[in-house]
């Protein structure tokens, strides 16, 4: 078996996955992202088969029969669910190649700074079990530094900020190295989870998690927009127990989710007072890197800049740069090996 494994993923391409809380990406090699999926595996109670994976999945959130169970098999960027995660990434590694059966690809997985060592063996024995011939663990810091193309083999300071869907990861990189770091629980999943108990507490109506983060997306801000923007949004009335709608705006999101932003940035004031002042000088010249989902929040880099007095740079892509600096790792196996988790 180990000899048809070598000898298939030979011909096969690897893979770099950001096997993330709420979205997973997968980047085959010579192909680019071919995968981009919610993490939600949806389950048959009674004969406990997957019903569905990735967008199918989340469409069924919260509309599902009493037999058919939507699961998040990741939690806080680890695994909650090591059955389910494997079903998924099976699914996902299967998708990236053509629904292919014997292919047995080398893959690289992004993984939080804080990550076990049972967790990892976790992650790495789900891509195992789902086929995988070797598998490496990377720094989800690391990987969106290098995705957001930063010098971090080179002897000075640079500082990551990436919002995920379970936790916030901070970082100062240097010489291929996590000098200081902080992994913080307080993410995209978490503000979703404010805008909920904001909207019942205040008007007694109850929305689901698909509808929080849809708000959050549309109206969402962490500081004052130039223009106000309102959006309708509907739930159930917890007087009545019947459907209503209500027009909430801008402000009331941000105020809704200003506590867990303040935790956000209170974390990154903590990872800066721990950096030696050598990497604190370049941190100040060149700014704090922010990446990932939430990153994508109306003004969160004019927040962290007024809080922090640092310029921020928004990367180009944040909900990519992750899983395209673990691609990067693909092509340069000593970088891998530099960066990799042991």
């Amino acid at each position: 078996m180990n000899f048809l494994r070598s000898l298939t993923s030979s011909f096969s391409s690897d893979l770099a996955i950001d096997l993330g809380t709420a979205n997973t990406l997968v980047f085959a090699k010579g192909r680019g992202i071919v995968v981009d999926e919610p993490s939600i595996v949806a389950i048959n109670k009674l004969t406990d088969q997957v019903e569905a994976v990735g967008k199918e999945a989340k469409d069924m959130l919260g509309r599902t029969p009493g037999n058919i169970m939507a699961i998040r098999p990741m939690k806080d960027g680890v695994i909650a669910d090591f059955t389910i995660t494997e079903r998924m990434l099976t699914y996902f590694i299967q998708k990236a190649h053509g629904r292919k059966t014997l292919v047995y690809p080398r893959i690289v997985i992004g993984v939080p700074s804080d990550i076990t060592q049972v967790e990892k063996r976790a992650v790495q024995d789900s891509a195992l079990r789902a086929k995988a011939s070797e598998v490496h663990l990377v720094d989800q810091s690391m990987a969106a530094a290098i995705g957001a193309g930063l010098s971090v083999t080179e002897p000075g300071g640079n500082m990551v900020v990436c919002i995920g869907g379970g936790t916030t990861e901070i970082a100062v990189i240097s010489l291929s190295g996590i000098v200081e770091s902080r992994s913080e629980k307080m993410a995209g999943n978490q503000l979703d989870e404010a805008v909920i108990q904001y909207v019942r507490r205040k008007y007694n109506l109850l929305v689901g998690e698909r509808t929080a983060e849809r708000v959050k997306i549309e109206i969402g801000s962490a500081y004052p927009l130039d223009e106000k923007i309102t959006m309708e949004v509907k739930g159930r009335d917890l007087m009545e127990g019947v459907p209503k709608s209500i027009t909430i705006s801008d402000a009331e999101i941000r105020e809704a989710i200003d506590e867990c932003l303040s935790v956000l940035v209170n974390a990154i004031r903590v990872v800066l007072e721990r950096t030696p002042p050598e990497l604190s000088s370049d941190i100040a010249e060149r700014g704090i890197v922010v990446a990932g989902g939430g990153a994508l929040i109306r003004n969160l880099d004019e927040r962290i800049g007024r809080e922090t007095g640092l310029p921020v740079i928004l990367v180009e892509n944040p909900l990519s740069a992750v899983v395209m600096g673990i691609s990067n790792m693909l092509n340069d196996f000593v970088l891998l090996r530099k960066t990799a988790i042991r």
